[in-house]
Order: structure tokens, then sequence, then C-alpha cells
């Protein structure tokens, strides 16, 4: 199986998860020269730029831990990209989320970290 493939179903499997915990999916693969968003989707209070990561094992390392300083800094400006575009307030308020799936085992992250310029 590609990576792709993979990839999507993984996306897949988070955006049911959301759906779940009753967030409402906006858009998936947000793509701009500044960053792509796997999955924007709205709550009660706020917008959410989730960031889906997928290893079969842990061997390579917990799949949260690839969201490091540069992977927050182009979700950060692809998120401000959304905003502008959408022309939504500077003050809406937005949080960044990660769903980490190893396995079958999906853990969720909510407010992961905080906007990096």
């Amino acid at each position: 199986m590609n990576k792709r493939k993979v990839g999507a179903e993984q996306e897949e499997k988070a955006c049911t998860f959301l759906q779940s915990k009753g967030l409402k999916i906006l858009e998936r693969n947000y793509y701009t020269r500044q960053g792509e968003i796997d999955i924007i989707a709205k709550d009660a209070c706020a917008i959410v730029f989730v960031e889906v990561k997928y290893r079969k094992s842990i061997s390579a390392g917990l799949p949260q831990e690839a969201v490091d300083i540069k992977k927050q800094r182009r979700i950060s400006r692809a998120a401000a990209h959304y905003l502008s575009f959408h022309r939504l307030p500077f003050f809406t308020p937005c949080r960044f989320d990660v769903i980490a799936i190893c396995d079958e085992k999906i853990l969720w992250i909510p407010d992961a970290f905080c906007y990096r310029s």
C-alpha cells in the first residue's frame, strides 16, 4: 500500500473520530504556499486546525513527535492564510490539535501547540 493511500485512510479515521466528538469538518487537505493543514474543523468555540500523524508501530518514534517546531510553523502560517482568505477576524478563536494514530489506537491532543510565526 502506498503512503498517500495510507495517509488518506488515516485522515478519514481522524475525521470520523472528530465528528464522533462533536466537531464539524470544514475542509480537508487545505494547501497553501505556506503549508498544508490535514483537517480544518469547527467545535462549539473555535476553528480547529488538525495535523494527523500515523505510525504503524512506535519503533520509529511516537507519531506526535513528528509535529516539530518547523511543522508547527508551517501549519500556523497555513492557518493564518485560511483565516485571511475566509475573511475571518484576527480575534477568531482557534486552536491547533494533533491526532496521533499508532496501529489502531487514536490519541487526540487538543491545543497541542500555540501559534508560531
